[in-house]
């Protein structure tokens, strides 16, 4: 680890930086009745009993004034969804809570709906802190939820998610010295939780009398209407299946897919009969995904979606946007 052997403010700030945080809004009103807020991490807890809590402002903020001379104040704790919340209360601007519905509180500080926390607060001490003042306000009253929060790590958003105290082993026993392969290989835990989720997802679609290959299919079709046969493989051959003439032929003839253009030429488009059972099994999928979204917590769920967009988008082989317009 390289010491500073002088003090760098911006290498300070950026080291301060490294500190994980959550992420809230203050809330105040003015005396004329305009609602105050801004985004702050430098929210804490200071005392159980009392209750106490603490922030910190710039003296160069232009609501200092207004929360030096106000009696309350609103801590918001974000969650997840409510990122770009905090970017429209980090800006300056005179339309922050606009079409933002507010919920009643014990005092006139505005207080924001859909919070992980809420801590509705009575300004008890300010004290200078170099070039910021520091709030430490009584809290009398709070609400929390089990919405995920919102974390702020080395200048960007983060999320949070939850780690066992105990090491956390899919094995009951470990595996011999000689054996390289283990339970953390990637590849192994991508895959196994791939195939289980596909497991679960067959079971339910064998009640509909198709596989996950038509799956795959109709999904795709689904999205992107009206392809030829090469193009569907454009967009399925990377789950290691590749779609052949008689793979369309069986769902023609269960009037999923039906064929347009010239013998020469053909392209397949969905049926009504073949958007319906697409959309089916979309139903089914989002049930499965549910189910284990449930178990695994909305949080953690969350970061996991954002850990596999990062994952496919560095191990892209050039796969083509199915989504972009032609």
């Amino acid at each position: 680890m390289a010491m500073q052997s002088s003090f760098d403010p911006q290498a300070f700030r950026t080291a301060l930086g490294t500190f994980t945080t959550g992420v809230t809004i203050i809330t105040t009103q003015a005396e004329d009745g305009s609602p105050i807020g801004i985004t702050a991490n430098s929210f804490n807890s200071v005392s159980l009993n009392p209750p106490l809590v603490l922030w910190s402002l710039a003296k160069s903020a232009r609501s200092l004034p207004v929360f030096s001379s106000g009696k309350h104040w609103n801590v918001h704790v974000l969650s997840t969804e409510q990122e770009p919340l905090s970017g429209r209360f980090a800006m300056q601007g005179e339309n922050k809570f606009a079409e933002i519905e507010l919920d009643s509180g014990i005092s006139e500080a505005p207080l924001l709906q859909d919070c992980t926390a809420r801590f509705q607060c009575r300004t008890a001490f300010q004290y200078e802190g170099g070039d910021h003042v520091i709030f430490v306000g009584e809290v009398l009253a709070f609400d929390h939820s089990d919405r995920a929060p919102l974390a702020f790590q080395s200048g960007q958003y983060a999320l949070a998610t939850r780690k066992p105290r105990s090491e956390l082993r899919l094995a009951t026993t470990p595996p011999p010295p000689e054996c390289s392969y283990t339970e953390d290989l990637l590849g192994y835990l991508l895959g196994r939780a791939h195939y289980q989720l596909l497991d679960a997802l067959h079971r339910l679609l064998s009640n509909q009398q198709l596989d996950e290959h038509a799956f795959f299919i109709l999904s795709v079709l689904c999205i992107r209407d009206n392809m030829s046969l090469d193009e569907i493989n454009t967009f399925v051959s990377y789950t290691g299946h590749e779609v052949s003439v008689a793979s369309m032929r069986f769902l023609e003839k269960q009037n999923l897919v039906a064929l347009e253009g010239s013998t020469h030429e053909p392209r397949y488009v969905l049926t009504a009969t073949g958007r319906e059972a697409s959309l089916q099994q979309l139903a089914l999928a989002k049930a499965v995904e549910e189910n284990v979204s449930a178990k695994l917590g909305p949080g953690d769920a969350q970061a996991l979606k954002v850990l596999l967009k990062r994952l496919i988008s560095a191990s892209d082989p050039g796969l083509p946007d199915l989504w972009a317009p032609r």
